[in-house]
């Protein structure tokens, strides 16, 4: 059995050597990759015949993109954002996928009727359901930060923080922060004044960021207390506190829920065995194998009771779900149509205010 795996964060044009029993499939890289590889890719391979080289980018979609639009693709597989999914797939750069291809749940229930709701679309099939949250080093904080509020008060909580570099996520969280009950969070942003509203927010606190994009980047920060909060995918902070014993606490409060789902590229070299993979890695039990890795919720209904312990065979992976009840109170499920339709926009507008005074 042969695994493979290259980091990449070019654009396009890295030419990676593919033939019907080998399969490349560009993802997220860190703990996210590693709980893809030891779920999805090891029992592929074993049981498949098929070699699966795993590519990591910053965000999928990007070289996706450019990689269809030069017509010169040499990934199979992507994993990427729904909104990503949803707006490469309206401008034509993904293969449609069949549903039908998909497998029964194990008491024979239909794929499409087991998926969680949205978690199928015409060129995508989700496999996760993540979310972004606010995080901190406990070393570092003095006091207890238990709201999206606390990220913005410097205050009580003085300190650098950590935010993604890009509009989605920030918007939500600064309007959060300021009082918009989480329901009307995306109606706020659909007009002029609301979006003002989450920039002037986020003023209060720029001078204070440390910009990541990597989803690596957050508990690296923490642990160097290069920043004493920050945004983080649940699951990156999960591994650094339970699986590396780092001092790390999420803060549920003010999460957005997410999907990743997989896709296949427009003129992708071996679409038939990139099907094969997607079906065989979205199936009831390799969805829940995924869940002993890292906290990320499966996107199969019929995954869930299976869910079980962490790998250090004590860690319960339940309460450490965004899913989990007791971390829904004020989340936010991210408006997948509505970052398709203005991630262009509204990105132009977080660059320029970046790099305004």
């Amino acid at each position: 059995m042969r695994k493979t795996l290259i980091l990449t964060t070019a654009l396009a044009g890295f030419a990676i050597p593919a033939t019907a029993q080998e399969l490349t499939v560009m993802s997220w890289g860190g703990a996210y990759e590693v709980s893809q590889v030891e779920a999805y890719n090891k029992p592929f391979e074993a049981e498949m015949g098929i070699s699966v080289n795993m590519v990591a980018a910053d965000n999928p979609a990007t070289p996706i993109k450019a990689q269809v639009e030069a017509g010169n693709v040499s990934v199979d597989v992507a994993d990427v954002e729904y909104s990503d999914a949803i707006r490469l797939c309206d401008e034509g750069l993904l293969e449609v996928i069949d549903t039908s291809i998909l497998p029964a749940a194990p008491d024979g229930t239909p794929a499409e009727d087991d998926f969680i709701e949205g978690a199928l679309t015409d060129c995508a099939v989700a496999n996760i359901v993540w979310s972004t949250v606010m995080a901190y080093n406990t070393e570092n904080v003095e006091g207890t930060p238990d709201s999206i509020d606390d990220f913005f008060n410097l205050t009580d909580f003085p300190g650098q923080r950590g935010l993604r570099k890009g509009a989605k996520a920030n918007l939500e969280m600064a309007l959060m922060a300021d009082g918009v009950p989480a329901a009307e969070v995306y109606d706020m942003l659909e007009t002029d004044e609301g979006v003002d509203r989450a920039f002037a927010k986020l003023d209060t606190i720029k001078d204070s960021v440390v910009w990541w994009e990597a989803g690596a980047q957050p508990p690296q920060l923490l642990a160097d207390g290069e920043v004493v909060m920050s945004t983080a995918y649940n699951g990156r902070i999960f591994n650094a506190a339970i699986g590396e014993g780092q001092p790390f606490e999420i803060v549920w409060d003010g999460q957005i829920l997410d999907f990743d789902l997989f896709v296949i590229p427009k003129g992708a070299p071996n679409k038939e065995e990139a099907l094969q993979y997607i079906a065989f890695a979205t199936d009831t039990q390799r969805l829940a194998d995924q869940a002993s890795w890292i906290s990320y919720g499966p996107a199969r209904l019929s995954s869930g009771p299976l869910v079980g312990l962490y790998q250090d065979g004590e860690t319960a992976m339940g309460p450490h779900m965004p899913t989990a009840e007791a971390n829904l109170e004020n989340a936010l499920v991210n408006n997948f149509e509505f970052w398709a339709d203005r991630d262009v926009e509204l990105n132009e507008r977080f660059n320029s205010w970046l790099a305004s005074n």
